[in-house]
């Protein structure tokens, strides 16, 4: 019996229930099967929670680089931009392979779409880490960088969704070139 008959057994008194249909917008691209074992398991996973892992990561990243260079610069906001910096990276490159489908843009113009949502979401992101770093979280910076990002993540969701991989219309805007 597969995963889907056996799960509607269990919740359906043993009628069995359409399979959730996933539409190309909510599959990871095309050719990660190939590249990637766990790729079937991510293609089960609702959107939103490959978005949720990849902000998981990207926020380890982004703490870890943090907690890492102070040795090497003295100020938490000079230290916040470099973590931000490197954790935005990390998870363009990971929403583009796990979260989102190819959109139909060039990588470029896709890139600048990202670049506009990401700088939104993390400028918001920075903003709520430096009013609380500055206030009341001035000792543990690293909850003002957990808040930040709480917030920020919807921010980013939206966007990216709705704006940065986004699928092509027939018109083209200034980033679609």
């Amino acid at each position: 019996m597969s995963m889907t008959a056996a799960a509607s057994h269990e919740h359906g008194g043993g009628v069995d229930r359409a399979p959730r249909k996933v539409s190309a917008v909510d599959r990871p691209p095309p050719g990660a099967a190939a590249r990637d074992p766990l790729a079937p398991l991510l293609a089960r996973l609702p959107r939103p929670l490959r978005f949720l892992g990849v902000g998981g990561v990207g926020l380890l990243t982004d703490l870890s680089v943090f907690t890492a260079i102070p040795q090497h610069l003295d100020h938490p906001l000079t230290v916040r931009l470099v973590s931000l910096a490197v954790a935005t990276l990390v998870t363009w490159r990971l929403n583009r392979a796990l979260t989102f489908a190819a959109s139909g843009r060039r990588q470029h113009a896709e890139a600048m779409r990202y670049a506009v949502v990401t700088a939104v979401a993390q400028g918001t992101s920075y903003a709520v880490f430096a009013a609380l770093v500055l206030t009341v979280l001035g000792a543990i910076p690293q909850a003002a960088t957990v808040i930040g990002a709480a917030i920020a993540a919807l921010v980013s969701y939206n966007g990216h969704r709705l704006y940065a991989f986004a699928p092509a219309a027939a018109r083209t805007g200034v980033f679609d070139r």
